[in-house]
């Protein structure tokens, strides 16, 4: 399989590329690293995409996009990962909280949420998972509680990143009960400056910090349901075939693996008997894994999404991004566990920072062993 631009995507990346190769955008990117008490939240990278269209290009016009292609929103992504430009605020806003809006809520809903984050001037965030529910979304324990024409919603959400900063909120609640668990569960798009809801840090290891949200009777309206009541397990099932493209999990591996290969050249780890061979395996694992991805792109952009195909490129995206922190570690050494702001870190302390973020790219959108057995189970039908 031959992966290549066609000759607008061509012009559409090198734009892109242009765009962040500017000084302002590298003073940024610079600024952010340098950083140690705070996580970068809205950038003025995404608002100066944002004022061309590129934000968000294959949404529609009057919301902010230039009614381009999912490609072309892929190459966003690509690029954003690429320059390293932080995209998490990106990803969640426009990749899965945006198109889950654009194919499933009202035409008020788009019209009130979408302009402003395809702008680069607000952020969304996703609620989904809970203590001690895993990976197994559909046992969630959130209630959304009738009150009037409305419901309340009580529970607890976490792992949730950019909460602190985001507008509002893709969140899955309960509000009925049901013999089949996967009935009864409603998305609500929620505002988060709301009295009712407590948003606390959620420290880990990775730069990005995840959310600890309490929601203690917030109140929401029909307006805010997004889909049908009690529908809302099509469209998580939707929003997860979004997420499980791969694409930000191959574009952070290639560019780790960019970073690694340079070092790798300037020290003579290349002509290494034992190294050497071993970079030139994995590099072949780097762009397996994005040609598995774009093949999940190219099949939404034909509306023909398999979710056996998206289990398989998120599985293998994320594990050969682990793969990659992983050898990054092993061929730098001590210098390698030196972070960005030690003068001796190896990589410029690139490799230290992906260490810490790779074991949890196997984590988001589903573990490996959910992808492992969704591949068994409905692809092969092993578990049958």
């Amino acid at each position: 399989m031959e992966l290549q631009d066609t000759p607008e995507d061509r012009a559409f990346r090198e734009e892109v590329c242009a765009l962040l190769c500017g000084e302002e955008v590298r003073a940024e990117v610079a600024a952010v690293r340098a950083r140690r008490d705070a996580e970068p939240g809205l950038l003025d990278a995404y608002r100066r995409l944002g004022e061309r269209g590129y934000l968000a290009v294959n949404w529609p016009k009057e919301y902010g996009g230039l009614g381009g292609t999912l490609q072309q929103k892929t190459i966003v992504t690509e690029e954003l990962i690429g320059h390293g430009v932080p995209d998490i605020v990106h990803t969640l806003s426009i990749d899965i909280v945006g198109l889950a809006l654009l194919t499933h809520g009202t035409d008020a809903q788009r019209e009130r949420l979408l302009p402003r984050i395809a702008r680069g001037e607000g952020a969304a965030s996703v609620l989904f998972s809970e203590p001690g529910v895993g990976s197994d979304l559909a046992a969630l324990e959130t209630r959304a509680e009738r009150d009037g024409d409305g419901w309340r919603l009580r529970g607890r959400k976490v792992y949730s990143m950019k909460s602190h900063l985001a507008d509002f909120a893709l969140c899955a609640a309960r509000t009925s009960e049901s013999d089949v668990k996967y009935h009864g569960i409603t998305l609500f798009a929620l505002p988060l400056r709301t009295p009712g809801i407590l948003v606390d840090p959620l420290w880990n290891l990775g730069d990005e910090r995840f959310g600890d949200i309490t929601l203690a009777g917030v109140r929401v309206t029909p307006d805010d349901v997004v889909g049908e009541v009690d529908g809302g397990w099509e469209v998580i099932n939707h929003v997860l075939g979004l997420e499980r493209t791969g694409v930000e999990f191959e574009a952070k591996a290639a560019r780790w693996f960019d970073v690694l290969l340079r070092h790798a050249a300037d020290t003579g780890l290349l002509e290494h008997p034992v190294h050497g061979p071993r970079l030139v395996e994995l590099e072949s694992w780097v762009r397996a894994a994005r040609l598995l991805s774009w093949r999940s792109v190219g099949e939404l952009a034909a509306d023909r999404s398999d979710e056996v195909h998206n289990a398989m490129a998120k599985l293998l995206t994320s594990e050969v991004g682990k793969e990659v922190a992983h050898t990054a570690l092993d061929l730098t050494g001590l210098p390698g566990v030196l972070d960005r702001h030690d003068g001796g870190a190896a990589l410029h302390g690139i490799g230290e920072a992906a260490y810490r973020e790779a074991v949890g790219l196997t984590l988001a959108s589903g573990t490996s062993e959910v992808m492992l057995a969704l591949i068994a189970s409905t692809g092969l039908g092993l578990l049958a």
